[in-house]
């Protein structure tokens, strides 16, 4: 009998030790991004990239530097366990949309979704970055490496004016970012989506000038210039700034005093003012 005692406590303390054992594998799992449907690896190979997850802390810093809120629309490219997506909804309240190219994954990461408790405003869809239609976004994230990068930033820059863009370790070549984050060792960057205001503006009903017009030089959000009041030679801008879809500059009227605009940009046209003395200090332009 103490035999017969004996192999049915070995045997509970088998079952009970395998069950404690396969709960901390799945937790483990879930921990790592993976549940027991689907494990990714770290570093395992995808259709572009390898699958790196991005750390809490720089997930946080990104959507932070982003200023995501409930009134967001967040795509992340190529969204993996759809951690950034996750955590756009949860810590952010945003709407998130995920796009992942892998099936496994994509599931994966809607399964999270779901878990996380935001799959009513968190979504991942498998599908390709370069084919899918990301234009309503306000936010764009990204963990890509920088080839895929500038492959997307034409795209990128047709966005909306105002789309903020954020980045893991990687940049957008000569496209200069607003703000580089700092977290724990780890790089991201920021980008605002700046309007296209390249080329010749016809300036109408500017106080003082029957004919004006200024033509502007564009680098992405860097902005440089001349005005024309009249038959006066062209004469420089100063202090021009592009945010978005805000432009700001000064000039010399022609009683030589200076005079402050800013105006916001609508395709090709501008609604502008003088922030002057002017009675009148309304005008517009139209891009020729």
């Amino acid at each position: 009998m103490k035999i017969k005692r004996s192999i049915q406590v070995l045997a509970l303390s088998l079952i009970t030790s395998f069950s404690f054992s396969t709960l901390s594998q799945t937790a483990l799992a879930q921990t790592k991004g993976g549940d027991q449907l689907y494990q990714p690896q770290v570093g395992q190979p995808g259709k572009d990239v390898v699958w790196v997850p991005t750390g809490d802390e720089l997930v946080t810093k990104m959507l932070q530097t982003a200023k995501v809120t409930k009134d967001d629309l967040v795509y992340d490219l190529g969204a993996g366990d759809g951690k950034i997506a996750i955590a756009a909804g949860r810590e952010f309240g945003a709407r998130a949309i995920g796009i992942e190219y892998n099936p496994e994954m994509a599931s994966l990461a809607q399964r999270n979704a779901e878990r996380a408790g935001v799959a009513d405003r968190v979504k991942i869809i498998r599908g390709d970055i370069f084919k899918e239609d990301f234009s309503k976004a306000t936010v764009i994230t990204m963990y890509l490496l920088p080839d895929l990068n500038l492959k997307l930033r034409p795209t990128l820059l047709k966005l909306k004016p105002g789309t903020r863009l954020v980045t893991n370790s990687f940049t957008m070549g000569d496209w200069e970012p607003d703000q580089i984050i700092n977290s724990s060792g780890n790089t991201g960057y920021f980008w605002v989506v700046p309007a296209q205001v390249d080329g010749r503006w016809t300036l109408n009903g500017l106080e003082g000038h029957a004919v004006a017009s200024i033509d502007l030089k564009q680098r992405y959000q860097r902005v440089g210039g001349t005005i024309t009041l009249g038959n006066n030679p062209p004469q420089a801008l100063m202090g021009v700034e592009l945010h978005a879809d805000e432009l700001r500059f000064r000039f010399l009227d022609s009683s030589n005093q200076l005079q402050s605009v800013k105006a916001t940009v609508k395709g090709n046209h501008m609604d502008a003012e003088l922030l002057g003395t002017y009675s009148n200090n309304r005008f517009d332009a139209k891009r020729q």
